[in-house]
């Protein structure tokens, strides 16, 4: 940029505007096995680089205005307030709480006149899923957000149950790695049964279970100018022995087919004594996701 105009030499990016989006108060970084203190000083608001930026803030919740009636847009309105209050501290303690930051949330925001209240999340916000399973736009509008995945798994578990048809089951073949160890000690630790049953974060599973219709999301960039970019949710539309075809649901490409097939995969940050090298089509269900994936 100095070629351009020489003082912008000296500006953060070469003065080029960047935008950094987010809600501070809601998602921050994840920094596993880290203090409070170590989440908040790893954000943005505490580098250097924020005495030269600019804050604008969002004053008007556009999803709020999707209810089907008034009444459920003032619920939604209610509850956005809500949240707000908790990042402005204005919400009270609660008195008998475990830690000292634990809040009380009102009844009218929980479900607890069910036993399964997991079923009435997904119903809740999959209505007539029977109907609009393998419709792309119905699909690409909505998913459920939960915290770890455990539950992540459970909850698609779930959703693949109800759709209609046979499961098909594809396996990884997995093998660790860069051991400092001899190769009979690897083998004897860490035999096949075991490193099929990690679930490591950025991973596809051991065991993918899919049917026709069923929404999964890419796991890796394969190319990016045929919109093939970590995180693309797609939608399965047949299933092959060694490869799925997918139609992208999202995103520019919309409508669009691709196969996918088994690659060489393996974490690109773990504690593992080795490196887990695991060959895996590069999808996961994705009707559940984290909420904020490191």
């Amino acid at each position: 940029m100095k070629s351009v105009e020489p003082r912008c030499f000296h500006l953060p990016f070469g003065g080029i505007n960047i935008v950094v989006g987010g809600d501070f108060r809601q998602i921050l970084p994840v920094i596993p096995g880290s203090s409070r203190s170590e989440v908040v000083a790893a954000g943005i608001s505490r580098s250097k680089l924020w005495d030269n930026v600019r804050l604008h803030t969002l004053v008007k919740n556009m999803r709020i205005n999707r209810g089907s009636n008034e009444a459920d847009v003032e619920r939604m309105k209610k509850f956005a307030q809500w949240v707000l209050d908790i990042g402005d501290e204005k919400i009270d303690r609660a008195p008998n709480g475990e830690f000292d930051d634990d809040i009380e949330i009102p009844s009218e925001f929980c479900n607890i006149g069910n036993e399964n209240c997991i079923d009435d999340m997904i119903d809740t916000t999959f209505p007539d899923f029977a109907e609009h399973y393998n419709d792309p736009k119905y699909l690409s509008e909505r998913a459920i957000l939960t915290p770890t995945n455990n539950t992540v798994f459970h909850v698609n578990a779930l959703i693949v149950d109800r759709i209609p048809g046979e499961s098909q089951s594809y396996y990884s073949v997995d093998n660790a790695e860069d051991y400092p160890g001899t190769e009979s000690k690897l083998n004897n630790s860490f035999p096949p049964e075991f490193l099929n049953s990690l679930n490591v974060p950025g991973l596809p599973s051991h065991e993918l279970k899919l049917k026709v219709g069923v929404v999964v999301m890419l796991m890796r960039n394969l190319n990016q100018t045929l919109g093939l970019c970590n995180g693309t949710r797609m939608m399965v539309t047949k299933l092959l022995p060694q490869c799925v075809q997918c139609e992208v649901i999202s995103g520019s490409f919309v409508g669009t087919r691709h196969f996918i097939p088994r690659m060489e995969l393996f974490p690109t940050n773990s504690k593992l004594p080795y490196k887990l090298l695991r060959k895996q089509m590069p999808l996961q269900i994705c009707y559940a996701m984290t909420i904020n994936k490191s």
